[in-house]
């Protein structure tokens, strides 16, 4: 219960009314989004804002729209997902979490990644996590389910580099294990036998950088489509490199590929350890480097989780349902496996009482 001492308002004037449409969203909906998230009301009138409220409420509402109002001032845009972001993230810092997200005065700092095309701001603490570490390691793991942008962001942050020049080629691999079906036989020539596979990452590169310029870099090879399996015997210097799909490489496939690692080059690993699509009984890669690897310095491991997930709302409820029904017949098998120990211990000395009397 919330007492009338806690509650406070805070009003807010936005200097350029250009921007308060899109600050506010078509028919307020980014300031109804502000008030079902964090629990207060927002009324705006003309630049103004008015919020009401519980007093730290207030205070991660008014971190939000300040936020969002910078970045529009900066010329990016905003959109619900962008909203829904910063939310988070004011949450996370009101909540003190240990995130490098704060400037002077208790400011939202968002981690972000800008192409010429586009400028990709972090949503999550996880996304900002990840995000800085990508700034400052050469090898880092993204692991974790579908739809937390750990793919979309390896291939922005890699784009990103390649534009400025701080390396010469942008590689993009991903091992051809097909989802619980057969493709059979694909025509064309390499590329297009292993463009089904690699889809979700032209899709990134497409949102981060010119269509005719990406097919540029592709012929030029300054992007270059490199199936894991022919990755062996290569150094991959003055290069970004991604991995995607790195769950279903096999542990002989992973170690091959990080010791392509060469200098000037960073190399981005995602993958989601809870969806092997290996054969039954075949250790995953992944699964096996990221234990190998956890205390090894200069390498970064971030870890997402279903309550990341930035894609439409139902995709997080859908991961969660699944993760649940895992854990339950995780703990059914550890059951079983209990009661089997427990009557085959009963048995033992019957057994042995029996062997000793014949």
């Amino acid at each position: 219960m919330t007492h009338a001492s806690d509650m406070t308002h805070v009003v807010l004037a936005f200097d350029d009314n250009r921007l308060t449409g899109a600050l506010f969203g078509e028919f307020d909906q980014h300031l109804a989004l502000i008030e079902q998230r964090l629990g207060v009301d927002v009324v705006a009138r003309g630049n103004q804002v008015t919020i009401r409220g519980p007093h730290d409420a207030c205070s991660r509402a008014r971190d939000v729209l300040e936020a969002l109002y910078g970045r529009l001032q900066a010329g990016d845009e905003v959109q619900s997902g962008d909203v829904e972001g910063a939310i988070r993230m004011a949450i996370a810092v009101g909540a003190q979490l240990p995130l490098p997200t704060l400037e002077p005065k208790a400011r939202l700092k968002l981690a972000q990644v800008s192409t010429r095309r586009k400028t990709v701001v972090a949503r999550n603490p996880a996304q900002d996590a990840y995000i800085r570490a990508m700034d400052r390691a050469s090898l880092v793991f993204g692991l974790g389910p579908a739809g937390t942008g750990k793919t979309y962001l390896a291939v922005a942050y890699a784009a990103a580099l390649l534009e400025r020049g701080e390396v010469a080629r942008l590689i993009l691999s991903r091992p051809a294990v097909e989802a619980g079906e057969r493709l059979g036989f694909l025509p064309g020539d390499m590329r297009e036998k292993i463009d089904p596979y690699l889809r979700p990452l032209y899709d990134a590169l497409y949102d981060m950088m010119p269509a005719e310029k990406v097919e540029r870099c592709l012929t030029s090879g300054a992007i270059e489509i490199a199936p894991l399996a022919f990755m062996r015997g290569r150094t991959l210097a003055n290069a970004a490199v991604i991995l995607d799909e790195a769950q279903n490489t096999t542990a002989m496939q992973m170690k091959m590929f990080l010791t392509r690692l060469g200098d000037g080059s960073k190399m981005f690993v995602t993958g989601d350890p809870s969806q092997v699509d290996l054969p039954a009984g075949q250790t995953s890669g992944l699964v096996e480097a990221t234990r190998i690897l956890k205390d090894v310095p200069g390498i970064v491991q971030v870890r997402f989780s279903e309550a990341d997930v930035v894609r439409h709302e139902l995709v997080a409820r859908i991961v969660s349902a699944y993760d649940a029904e895992s854990r339950e017949r995780l703990a059914s098998r550890e059951t079983q496996r209990a009661r089997t120990r427990a009557v085959e211990a009963a048995i033992e000395p019957e057994v042995f009482a029996r062997e000793t009397l014949s």
